[in-house]
């Protein structure tokens, strides 16, 4: 489950960094008032931790992986 909930938050923050490079606009910072609102950088820690947990993913064996997710 924490697998799953990681790759969701990975690929929000992957789509807000998207569109602050394609379109200098931070969705993140505009639904919560500002990149410095509390909300804000709660959800950025939560992505940043997501994405250091995601790191794992990479040194596990697929079979291992697949396990997780099928639970």
């Amino acid at each position: 489950m924490l697998d799953r909930i990681s790759l969701i938050l990975v690929v929000i923050g992957a789509l807000n960094w998207g569109s602050v490079g394609l379109f200098k606009f931070d969705v993140v910072a505009w639904m919560f008032g500002g990149s410095a609102a509390i909300v804000s950088r709660i959800l950025y820690t939560l992505v940043a931790l997501a994405g250091v947990w995601c790191i794992s993913l990479l040194f596990r064996e697929r079979d291992e992986i697949i396990e997780r997710v099928d639970k």
